[in-house]
């Protein structure tokens, strides 16, 4: 799927923006949902982010690589921005622990996420959209 330069745009303005993207993902003992303040738009067909927390998210990662993302902007429909305020994308993760990827994805957070603490231990997390949709269940422009 291409992401539309408004989509890019608010997914990588989204914790500056006080809308920070919660990931979902599930383990053995049950399901997480975990902020992520480091999400980014990697390429047309996935999003990414920076773990640097190596609990929950990442151990469930390491079960099952099937995650959900939530967008939540209520602003942005009320402004005419977006039909709906929320947004899903679904797909399949890997983590990358080293590599042209995990440099990559490093690259392309902000100061504040590469400078944070942790951020010199964590890993890239590489999420490959299957599918996204906004909460109607109509296809993201």
């Amino acid at each position: 799927m291409a992401f539309s330069e408004k989509v890019k745009t608010l997914l990588e303005n989204a914790r500056e923006d006080g809308h920070v993207c919660l990931v979902g993902t599930a383990g053995p003992d049950g399901p997480n949902i975990s902020p992520k303040g480091s999400l980014v738009v990697y390429d047309d067909d996935h999003l990414a982010y920076w773990e640097r927390s190596h609990r929950s998210a990442q151990k469930n990662l390491e079960h099952d690589p099937r995650v959900i993302v939530c967008y939540s902007n209520q602003q942005a429909q009320t402004d005419g921005i977006l039909e709906s305020g929320i947004l899903r994308f679904y797909g399949a993760a890997t983590i990358h622990t080293e590599g042209e990827i995990h440099s990559r994805i490093f690259s392309l957070l902000n100061e504040r996420e590469q400078t944070h603490d942790g951020a010199d231990t964590g890993v890239g997390v590489l999420i490959r959209i299957e599918r996204a949709e906004d909460v109607r269940g109509k296809p993201i422009p």
